[in-house]
């Protein structure tokens, strides 16, 4: 049935219409079929009077195959999945843990008779780890000698089946067609499968038992593995994730149709609706990419790009001078602020150090998810909020005009989540300012947009922007799932009306600065953002790289070549200093401390049952202090009482709550 001996050797070369030689392919195994007529058949009957089936089928409906067992005495299938496009073993075991998790779901009964029959070894299921094989083949044998083949489009499922839908259906009978079909199926089942067991069907979570799964079983049998992820469908992959990309544009841009029928009628006025619509979003699109910038840092070549022209990353000594002067400058204007100046400069500088950093967040994202590593060392998201009158609108200015020498921003009524990452899709590299958001559109709106952030995962985006939030005072407090994805700086020192008034230095920097400072930033940071991809695609690396500790090192640098009195707030930082939890936890830390020093009446200590309770009167300081304490102090509401672990408060607080007699016997009631 091989139309030539020599097909998986012969190649020949392919032209594109330049008459460029783009691969050198393999000829291609065609079977040779005679046409002898077309029947009406169901699918019952195009399997019946068989008593073994080996399958290959790409996309399947569990429910389908487990109403084929019954009416075989072995069954042997091999599943691959059109949604695997690559191929990288991340794809790999996220479609086998799917796939098992679906077969998991079936109904108990039919789960039981499976793993029943696997069990006997009458049913075995395998799983493709490689883009060899695109066929759906059904090879049919009978006890009594017939062999049939059934070939063509249609996958393993209802759909392909049952006749609602159009495929191309074959079968041949024959030893032939049988012998053929059955080589290429053990081919492929031995060469390119890991097998399903019955345990991993049975395993209740296999995110948490990878090693479940059918790859990592095939991995500890043969003890070393080649996984070769595929780069030749570059141009399939990027259409398959162009028509991602413009569903997804167009969806909330769909009319809303009656979802009490199966089907939805269209008629020529919605188009024309449809066609206005986008017209708009076009029209929004064009001032949003004229508005804001379009950043773009490729660190492979290396080239940087601002608005399509190439950025020179060499500029002159005395333009990075005086760019670090008037830097400096700026940072000590706030020792004339009223509070915690100088704690305001360390903050600050903190943050300043993300910014600068933060156009690289997006490939360090992309390369932790294609090697399956922690993608939280790598924040997206900057959150700048406390007292008024504090400068932060014009901090993030300032920055942003050292980076790309402009100061756009988002005002806070247009932040969505639709279309803060409609603001992502059309901007590049320079982070988006969302400025003076309102504690109410802070927690509609921006906690759920952090929380769930896989902006750019599925597409594999390496250049879309950090998102920056300038909240108002009313933001009291940020809870923990929040604060571990989001570099925060809480901002306690500001000026009085009249200085805001008098001051010109936030003018007269914003004038006279420059990009130099971060070109020069950006010619030493590009090759050891490299270094860090390598580090991080390196599997016998034990932790995450961390990128903010290197930009740090950097920023330090070269201000020390330009000025002989370094200010202490200029450091070498580490991601411990962004989310270690004396930092992520200092205002809860210092609300507790203050009132143990104050008011220990406050406080409720039950060594044996090791909790401390603690309540101030103010129902909303208590819910906003539970926000912000971390897991492992186990805090839960009681009634006005806020909760604890002693041991856990103890450690975290630096406190011992050790209470005398007459101050526990004058709280006792509390904890009633």
């Amino acid at each position: 049935m091989k139309g030539n001996e020599e097909s998986n050797i012969s190649v020949f070369d392919i032209e594109d219409d330049a008459g460029v030689k783009v691969a050198r392919v393999k000829k291609l195994d065609v079977v040779k079929l005679e046409y002898i007529g077309a029947e009406s058949l169901s699918w019952q009957e195009l399997f019946s009077g068989f008593d073994h089936l080996s399958a290959i089928t790409f996309s399947s409906g569990i429910n389908f195959i487990y109403n084929l067992l019954p009416m075989f005495k072995t069954v042997d299938i091999i599943f691959g999945c059109e949604e695997v496009i690559s191929y990288s073993l991340n794809e790999i075991m996220a479609y086998q843990k799917n796939l098992i998790d679906r077969m998991r779901k079936a109904e108990s009964k039919a789960k039981a008779y499976l793993l029943a029959r696997m069990d006997e070894g009458t049913v075995h299921f395998s799983v493709a780890r490689s883009v060899i094989s695109h066929e759906k083949n059904y090879i049919l044998e009978s006890d009594d000698g017939r062999k049939r083949v059934v070939m063509g489009s249609a996958n393993m499922s209802f759909n392909a089946f049952s006749g609602l839908q159009r495929e191309n259906i074959c079968y041949v009978d024959g030893d032939k067609a049988f012998s053929w079909y059955m080589d290429a199926f053990l081919t492929l089942k031995n060469d390119c499968t890991d097998d399903i067991t019955k345990k991993a069907l049975e395993i209740s979570d296999l995110e948490d038992n990878i090693d479940e799964l059918p790859i990592s079983q095939s991995i500890k049998a043969q003890k070393v593995m080649s996984i070769e992820p595929t780069h030749e469908n570059d141009e399939e992959i990027n259409f398959v994730l162009d028509v991602r990309r413009v569903a997804d544009k167009l969806k909330p841009l769909m009319p809303v149709f009656n979802g009490k029928k199966d089907k939805v009628y269209v008629s020529p006025d919605t188009i024309v609706k449809l066609k206005r619509h986008i017209q708009n979003e076009i029209v929004k699109e064009k001032e949003l990419r004229s508005e804001l910038p379009q950043l773009k840092i490729d660190v492979e070549k290396p080239l940087v790009e601002l608005n399509g022209e190439t950025i020179d990353l060499n500029p002159s000594k005395d333009e990075i001078n005086r760019d670090v002067e008037l830097f400096l400058q700026y940072m000590e204007g706030y020792k004339s602020f009223h509070g915690d100046a100088l704690g305001m400069q360390y903050r600050y500088y903190e943050f300043a150090n993300w910014f600068f950093c933060s156009p690289f967040m997006a490939i360090m994202r992309d390369t932790a998810i294609r090697y399956d590593q922690q993608k939280l060392p790598y924040p997206v998201f900057g959150l700048l909020y406390g007292q008024s009158k504090a400068g932060k609108t014009s901090f993030l200015e300032t920055l942003l005009k050292m980076m790309i020498g402009q100061k756009p921003k988002m005002s806070a009524p247009d932040f969505t989540r639709s279309s803060i990452d409609a603001v992502r899709n059309s901007v590049q590299g320079a982070p988006v300012i969302v400025d003076d958001l309102t504690n109410t559109r802070f927690n509609q709106h921006a906690v759920e947009t952090i929380k769930n952030d896989e902006f750019g995962f599925a597409d594999h985006l390496v250049n879309y922007p950090a998102v920056v939030i300038s909240a108002n005072e009313d933001v009291k407090a940020v809870s923990q799932e929040v604060i571990r994805r989001t570099v925060i700086c809480r901002v306690e020192a500001g000026l009085t009306n009249t200085e805001v008034m008098k001051s010109n230095i936030v003018r007269k920097v914003q004038s006279k600065i420059g990009t130099a400072f971060f070109r020069e930033y950006l010619n030493r940071m590009i090759p050891e953002v490299r270094n860090l991809l390598d580090l991080m695609k390196d599997d016998e690396s034990d932790c995450a790289p961390d990128i903010l500790k290197k930009s740090s090192e950097i920023l330090k640098a070269i201000i020390s070549e330009y000025t002989s009195d370094l200010p202490e707030y200029v450091r070498e930082l580490s991601l411990e200093d962004y989310f270690g939890e004396d930092v992520t936890g200092k205002n809860a830390i210092e609300t507790v401390r203050r009132a143990w020093k104050t008011s220990k009446k406050e406080f409720v200590v039950n060594e044996k049952t090791n909790e401390l309770w603690y309540n101030n009167g103010n129902t909303f300081d208590v819910d906003r202090l539970k926000k912000e304490l971390p897991e492992t102090l186990e805090a839960r509401k009681s009634r006005e009482w806020i909760v604890m672990n002693l041991t856990e408060a103890q450690k975290f607080f630096g406190l011992d709550f050790k209470l005398s007699f007459w101050e526990k016997t004058k709280n006792k009631f509390a904890s009633v």
